[in-house]
Formats: C-alpha cells, sequence, structure tokens
C-alpha cells in the first residue's frame, strides 16, 4: 500500500468552504457562531468538544482565576490536537492579575502555550499586550469587565481578537456594544453567577485575604448573612443573602444572536465532567435549531456531528435555580437570588402526604429510583436531604427517619438513572467523509475527502478480474467500517465497474486513508495568529 497525502486534491475546511459568499453578492456571509465550554482537566475538554462544542476553554499551570483547575502544557497539547480534528478551538486562561515579578514567568508559559497549539489566551491583565510574546490571539476576558461601548472599543484598539462582555448587560446593551465594534462579542450565558462585577470583587480579599483576581475567591457571596435596617433591627437572620440563582439564557440565545453576540460561553471550570457533558449537549441542540432555521444567517464555528447516547435535560445537572439575570432588563421578583441555600435545591417531584417514622406517602409528578436524592426545606427555613432507600409508587422508605411533615415540597437533586446514563463514553463526534475508488493502469487509487481537513489519495497495487456478480454494495460495506475513528463515510463514489478486488485490498485501502487523513491534518494545522496594532491606545491619560 501507498498512502501519501495528494496536494492536488487538497480542499478547503469546511469552515472556509461555508465562508464564502454566495452567488448573490448582495447576502452577507454567514455568520460563525460558538459554543464555548469550560473544562477543568484534559478529559473534561475533550468530552466537551465530543458532545459538541466549537470551542474550549482551559487554565493553564498557573494565572488562571480558578487555581484549582490548573494543567500542564502537555494536557493542554492533547487537547489541542483533539479539538483540531474538528476545526474547534482550545482557549487557555491567563487571566489573574500578573505581578512583576512573575512577568518572565507568564512570559515562558506563553510561549510554551503557543507551541502546544492554543489557539488563543484569555486574559486579564494588559501587561500581556507589551510582553514580547508570539502571535497568539488575545481575548479580553470577563474579569476585564467591559460594560460600556467605550470599553469595548478600546480593547478592539488594543488588538483584542475577542470580547467577553460582563454577565450584567441587557440585550439593548450588548446591541449597542456590537455597533460599535467589529470584534466577535462572546457572553455568558449558563452557570454560576457572582454578585459583583467580574474583576471588580474585593470582598473575598478584604475579608480573607484570598484575591478572586488571583484564582483564589473564598466564595464569601455564598454565606449566610443577617440583614438589619438602620436602627440595628435584625430583619432576616442567617440567609445566604448574596447568593445569586445560576444563570440559564437557552431560552434566549436568537435574542443574543440578534443582539450581535458570536460566542456563548457556558462556566463551570470547577464541574465535573458528566456537568459538562449534560450542558454542552442541550447547548448545541438549541444552537443547531437556529442554525438550521436560518442557514444564511449563521454558521457552526466548528465541524462534525455529535450524536449523545443520553437526552440533555438541564433541570438533571447542579444548579441554584434559574435566571436570565438582566437580559431583559429588570428580572422578575424573586427570580434573581435564592436566600435559602447556596446549594442544588434539584427538580421539584412532589409533595410529603403522610409521614411515620421511615416511611412517606407523596403526591409525586414523576417516577423515583432507589438511591435517588430528595431535599427539602423544613418549617423552621432549614434545607435538608435524604437518600431514597426504597420507592414503590407513591410510598418512600428512608434510611433513618426524617422531620418531613405533610405538605413539605419535595425536591430530587441525584437522579440515579440519569447519573448512571452519564457514565462513561455517551458521545461520537465524526466528520463527514466522501470517498471515491477509482482505477489505475497498475492497481485502484481511494480518493478521501473530508469534512474538514486537508483531501487524501491512497493506492494499491493489484490485479483486477471480472467480477461475475455486481460489487459496488460489498465494496461500500468494507469502506464504510470507520470503527471508533472520528470518520464518518456518508458518500461513496464507486467508478471500478463489475470486477472483483479482494476485501483485505479494500480494508487496507480504508485504514491507509485514515491515517493519511490523520497525518495530513496534523501536517497542515497552523494556529491563528495575532494582528499587533502598530500603536496601543494610551492605558494611562496625563491628567488636565
Amino acid at each position: 500500500m501507498n498512502a501519501t497525502a495528494h496536494t492536488t486534491l487538497c480542499r478547503a475546511t469546511a469552515t472556509d468552504r461555508n465562508a464564502h459568499m454566495t452567488d448573490n453578492a448582495t447576502l452577507p456571509r454567514p455568520r460563525p457562531i460558538e459554543l464555548l465550554a469550560p473544562a477543568r482537566d484534559a478529559d473534561t475538554a475533550i468530552e466537551a468538544i465530543r458532545h459538541g462544542a466549537d470551542a474550549v476553554y482551559i487554565g493553564a499551570s498557573s494565572h488562571g482565576a480558578r487555581q484549582s483547575a490548573a494543567n500542564g502544557v502537555a494536557e493542554i497539547r492533547r487537547v489541542c490536537r483533539y479539538a483540531h480534528r474538528f476545526g474547534a478551538k482550545v482557549y487557555v486562561t491567563v487571566n489573574t492579575i500578573v505581578y512583576d515579578n512573575e512577568l518572565d514567568q507568564v512570559r515562558r508559559l506563553v510561549h510554551d502555550l503557543w507551541r502546544a497549539g492554543a489557539d488563543a489566551l484569555i486574559v486579564q491583565d494588559m501587561a500581556l499586550l507589551e510582553m514580547d510574546l508570539p502571535p497568539i490571539p488575545l481575548h479580553a476576558s470577563t474579569q476585564c469587565d467591559t460594560r460600556t461601548p467605550e470599553k469595548a472599543r478600546f480593547l478592539e484598539q488594543c488588538g483584542f481578537s475577542q470580547i467577553v462582555l460582563a454577565r450584567e448587560l441587557t440585550a439593548a446593551e450588548i446591541e449597542e456594544i456590537s455597533r460599535t465594534v467589529t470584534t466577535p462579542l462572546e457572553v455568558f450565558v449558563h452557570g454560576a453567577l457572582c454578585v459583583s462585577y467580574s474583576g471588580d470583587c474585593q470582598a473575598s480579599w478584604v475579608m480573607t485575604g484570598r484575591s478572586a483576581n488571583r484564582g483564589e475567591c473564598a466564595q464569601i457571596c455564598r454565606l449566610k448573612y443577617n440583614l438589619e435596617d438602620a436602627g440595628g433591627n435584625i430583619l432576616l437572620r442567617d440567609k445566604h443573602l448574596l447568593s445569586l440563582r445560576d444563570m440559564n439564557r437557552i431560552a434566549h440565545l436568537s435574542t443574543l444572536l440578534q443582539a450581535g453576540v458570536s460566542s456563548f460561553k457556558i462556566e463551570g471550570r470547577l464541574k465535573d465532567a458528566a456537568y459538562v457533558k449534560n450542558v454542552v449537549a442541550a447547548y448545541r441542540r438549541a444552537i443547531d435549531n437556529i442554525i438550521d432555521a436560518q442557514p444564511h444567517k449563521y454558521r457552526r464555528a466548528s465541524c462534525g456531528h455529535s450524536e449523545t447516547t443520553f437526552i440533555p435535560d438541564l433541570d438533571k445537572s447542579f444548579n441554584r435555580g434559574y435566571t436570565p439575570y438582566f437580559l431583559a432588563s429588570t428580572p422578575g421578583k424573586g427570580t434573581l437570588a435564592q436566600f435559602g441555600t447556596p446549594k442544588w435545591i434539584g427538580e421539584h417531584v412532589g409533595e410529603a402526604v403522610r409521614c411515620r417514622n421511615r416511611e412517606i406517602e407523596a403526591k409525586l409528578t414523576c417516577r423515583l429510583n432507589n438511591g435517588d436524592g430528595l431535599s427539602y426545606f423544613t418549617r423552621a427555613g432549614e434545607f435538608k436531604g435524604f437518600r431514597v432507600n426504597r420507592a414503590e409508587g407513591n410510598r418512600i422508605f428512608t434510611a433513618t427517619a426524617t422531620d418531613i411533615t405533610p405538605g413539605t415540597a419535595l425536591y430530587r437533586n441525584s437522579d440515579t438513572a440519569f447519573t448512571a446514563a452519564m457514565q462513561g463514553h455517551t458521545a461520537r463526534r465524526t466528520l463527514a467523509l466522501r470517498l471515491t475508488l477509482r482505477p489505475l493502469p497498475w492497481g485502484i487509487a481511494l480518493d478521501a475527502s473530508p469534512e474538514h481537513g486537508p483531501a487524501v489519495t491512497v493506492t494499491a497495487r493489484t490485479e483486477m478480474a471480472p467480477a461475475k456478480t455486481p460489487q459496488e454494495e460489498s465494496r461500500g460495506r468494507a469502506l464504510r467500517k470507520t470503527g471508533d475513528t472520528c470518520y464518518r463515510v456518508t458518500e461513496i463514489t464507486d467508478l471500478l465497474g463489475p470486477v472483483f478486488v479482494p476485501a483485505s485490498i479494500l480494508s487496507g485501502l480504508r485504514r491507509d486513508a485514515i491515517y493519511a487523513l490523520e497525518k495530513a491534518a496534523e501536517a497542515t494545522r497552523r494556529p491563528q495568529q495575532r494582528e499587533t496594532p502598530e500603536k496601543l491606545p494610551e492605558l494611562i491619560r496625563p491628567l488636565t
């Protein structure tokens, strides 16, 4: 077998092809829409890509806003190799304040990340703009607290290639910024919320000596507080007064697109893989529905198709109750914070009717499973939970006695059936692959053209004898066996005619083609480079 990349047959990536202008020059090119997922480690990042993310953001070994989610360069290189198969991107967070004595360390880190294949850095400290860095694109972190058109324009002039906007903006404010700049705008659509503007909160530093701007937030906003009036009278005692609900904007993606957003970001670099898989899959479906309905306006920012073994359900993953936050201006009453607990209450499943010892009879809205975790609030407002030892219809048996009373609302924050469904291999992402089988004077050739990346041609020397029966169907079956690779054969053009080709020859051609595709993709991958402005805008203007 002779497996070589056939340069004359190289195709542009699907992303490039989709970016071409349509035949009607009056129509704008579809805007790429990015689903950006969090990853606390390399394995979670790969799962995010596998389940449909167009990009992931992951912490480096230091200077990330989540100190406990750090990763070495070798692990980030592994993520890049997987992501780039699908044209997906890897953004690395270097988004803390950098001390003067750390500048050289950060410079070396950035060079290592560039060589590892990182597509961009998410940064907060403007010192990086004046460092001797490789031409890696820079994204302005949410820690930059970008809330105004003027701030966004300043960051664009500094050369940032993507701007993460503050979570607190309304759709109208986002649209105003999008009319001011041409740089792609990124917004959070799901996950935990800070009670303060990102990058401006000093509470953790003042109260504990741990700075959020150094990746050490103590999350004091999740603690209990008393609310007092001016006279010192306690109005609320021991409540989580600063604990906000979690953001959920899956029903508002079209509004954000109309406002000019190009990247939808999921929060959660401390979340586990099951959380990331479920949330990514849910948003992937929602975004694809929008793109499918308006292909002339929007397109995916990466390639490939993800199939999951489960039906995503955002209510099954950790959340503190949901809010769209300030997207439509003023949030509705009771929709912004959760004073009762910063923990996951869960989905409402019914209410207790009768309670005796370790048995609860309940009016349920769904079927419970043995081992499910249920939660409730006591009459005193204390949040508690227990495991279902055994469930029989509307009867719940517990291992120990509870203080649940009739009328108590019951919630499920651990669904054993869904948890089991999320374990192990739960998705496969593949690239569409077109194959052409054609004769040569001395054998046969197989042309392989993938959805993303260069095409290749592999050949085999063989003698072909006339066939007594049609062979196209059997040859097609042999070529479609791509196994657990990232390719999915969607089209085969068979030009061989009525000849017999041994199955071993066809299998060898298929294996050689896939090997050549992977090698060609690695050889042609080049990171996007940053366009550096000739002169940076003045960071500090003289007083007048």
